[in-house]
């Protein structure tokens, strides 16, 4: 269990990009160069191991996923049973959430269903442009409602995916569906699933803000920009109207979290609001309370 006083945040944006059993995957790796290049960072990637050595160091709870993009792009995934064997081991400031490509459809459910029984998922990942599907696209179905029967949450990526920026046609990801709204759709036909808005969400920054604000199941993630580059609607909200809807998250390994909170003390955020935005709103979401 994690002891939720002695960490000093929790992040719920961790990616893991790199298997301590498997070489990394070819396909992946261009994709790797094309995000290094566009996020100035090092192109080199962490292991699990590696990223709860940072993340222990740092004294941060940190939920962790793949990202299941097979159909897609053709890449392997990391097994979601290696990201929960070492949540497992590292319980106190781990938290495992799977990934599933929603083409899988009745398989994916079936997936999800031993996830959660027997190795102790604690939530989904979805991104729909490396995923290449619409998110109120019926096949994902079967797989939305084993996560809203397990009230678990569910992140979904939206905004600009620097996955692909900078490649030949984009590497094939297509940006329109990471549009927030079009997640509007499961919010309303799943209410029992929390589901956590990824990024400041850019070109469709205000689509993100009006579902946070209309329903009650939405939540946004503040990862993948450096708070100091953050749109100035997203800071009025979080110290205002959605200062209990806001959540920390870094998009490690492009973004450290130090860096990431350290940019945060001069974006503008009330110091009133940071211990929300920073634990206690992921502590709600999460279910860690």
């Amino acid at each position: 269990m994690i002891d939720l006083a002695a960490i000093r945040a929790i992040d719920v944006h961790v990616h893991a990009e790199v298997s301590c059993h498997d070489p990394e995957d070819p396909v992946m790796g261009k994709f790797f160069d094309a995000a290094s290049a566009y996020f100035k960072a090092d192109r080199k990637r962490p292991t699990i191991t590696d990223t709860i050595a940072h993340f222990r160091a740092q004294n941060i709870a940190f939920v962790m996923f793949t990202v299941d993009m097979e159909a897609g792009t053709g890449a392997k995934r990391v097994a979601n049973e290696e990201i929960a064997e070492a949540a497992r081991a590292n319980a106190d400031i781990m938290i495992p959430f799977a990934s599933i490509d929603p083409h899988k459809g009745k398989l994916g459910a079936i997936e999800a269903r031993r996830l959660i029984k027997d190795h102790g998922i604690k939530g989904f990942k979805f991104h729909p442009p490396m995923q290449d599907f619409h998110p109120s696209d019926r096949m994902a179905w079967p797989l939305y409602e084993v996560i809203a029967e397990h009230k678990l949450p569910a992140v979904f990526h939206t905004g600009h995916s620097g996955m692909g920026t900078g490649m030949k046609g984009g590497g094939g990801v297509r940006l329109k569906y990471g549009q927030p709204m079009l997640v509007d759709d499961v919010a309303v036909d799943f209410p029992d699933m929390k589901i956590i808005l990824a990024h400041p969400s850019w070109p469709w920054t205000d689509e993100s803000l009006s579902m946070a604000l209309h329903k009650e199941n939405v939540f946004i993630d503040l990862s993948g920009w450096s708070p100091k580059y953050f749109p100035k609607q997203v800071i009025q909200y979080a110290n205002t109207q959605l200062k209990t809807k806001m959540l920390f998250g870094s998009d490690f390994p492009l973004i450290k979290p130090e860096k990431w909170i350290e940019a945060a003390k001069e974006a503008g955020f009330r110091d009133d609001v940071m211990p929300a935005i920073m634990k206690d709103n992921a502590v709600r979401v999460l279910g860690l309370g």
